[in-house]
């Protein structure tokens, strides 16, 4: 029999202490329930996740963004109307911000960031995600917007987002099948210290809820663990969105950018494996034609 906590609490009330001991909760079943995937449903996952990227690499180019005029809002509206448009939805407003040599914070949600104009020289960062039969996507790519002349990235942001991935390398070879979160959260925090890294850790389940259900690995503001769900312990057959950042110091800047990832990836009976891939590249912003010299 499965009660509510109303019911419950008014059963406690009532019931003979010899009996309490025979009431078990029925949160592990629920929680299993929501944060198992069939393998039909990964068919799903690794199409989602797809249609997410593609979304994402046409919003970080020309067609969307014209450097010095377009703004962070503008990049925002357009994502929500492709969305739209593909007869999808969002499960959350998107992102989109900058970080820059100059004037910029290292990272904000304020109310001026939708202002900013983005220009030549911006790393672009964007928190952006869909939802279709239920299943839900959570991403965070990184752009680079090319200065005149520039043909790739400085090599800088080019080693930062390596960074990052390592900090991804860390943390997924941690997953253990039974080990817990916070477990989890620490070992790979400990291994990304060690190695001379800054990481942030706040991955989540992702399935039927885009927060879901699970063995949360850290959050933004909890990184020595997280009371409950940092308990739970991984299970197989599981979805998580990979969230996390590393601070890395650009000499050329002068100052500190985070390097902000999020990837859809799945554990199994093989081990952890991305959805459908990570981003280990920027994408580049203002690249020529390849006809033209």
């Amino acid at each position: 029999m499965v009660l509510v906590k109303t019911d419950y609490d008014g059963l406690l009330k009532v019931l003979p202490k010899k009996y309490l001991n025979r009431l078990v909760s029925s949160e592990p079943i629920a929680v299993s329930w929501i944060e198992k995937r069939s393998s039909s449903e990964m068919l799903i996952y690794s199409q989602l996740v797809k249609i997410t990227h593609k979304i994402i690499k046409e919003a970080f180019s020309t067609k969307v963004i014209t450097p010095g005029v377009t703004s962070t809002d503008d990049v925002v509206w357009w994502l929500r109307q492709k969305v739209s448009s593909l007869g999808l939805s969002t499960w959350f407003h998107p992102t989109i911000d900058v970080q820059r040599k100059e004037n910029s914070d290292l990272y904000s949600f304020d109310s001026k960031a939708k202002y900013d104009i983005i220009y030549p020289g911006d790393l672009i960062h964007c928190d952006f995600g869909i939802t279709y039969l239920r299943l839900n996507t959570d991403c965070q790519q990184l752009s680079y917007v090319l200065l005149p002349g520039e043909s790739e990235a400085p090599d800088e942001l080019k080693n930062a987002l390596s960074q990052g991935n390592r900090v991804q390398d860390l943390l997924t070879h941690s997953f253990e099948k039974g080990k817990s979160g916070n477990y989890i959260l620490k070992k790979a925090l400990d291994l990304g210290f060690k190695e001379g890294l800054r990481p942030q850790i706040y991955t989540h389940p992702l399935g039927l809820f885009g927060h879901s259900a699970g063995t949360t690995i850290g959050m933004w503001d909890s990184q020595d663990g997280v009371p409950g769900s940092g308990e739970h312990f991984l299970d197989l057959n599981t979805v998580y969105a990979i969230e996390l950042n590393a601070k890395v110091y650009l000499k050329s800047w002068g100052k500190d950018v985070r390097i902000m990832l999020e990837e859809a990836g799945f554990f199994g009976e093989n081990g952890f494996r991305y959805v459908n891939g990570r981003q280990k590249k920027l994408i580049l912003i203002g690249q020529k034609e390849k006809n033209i010299e």
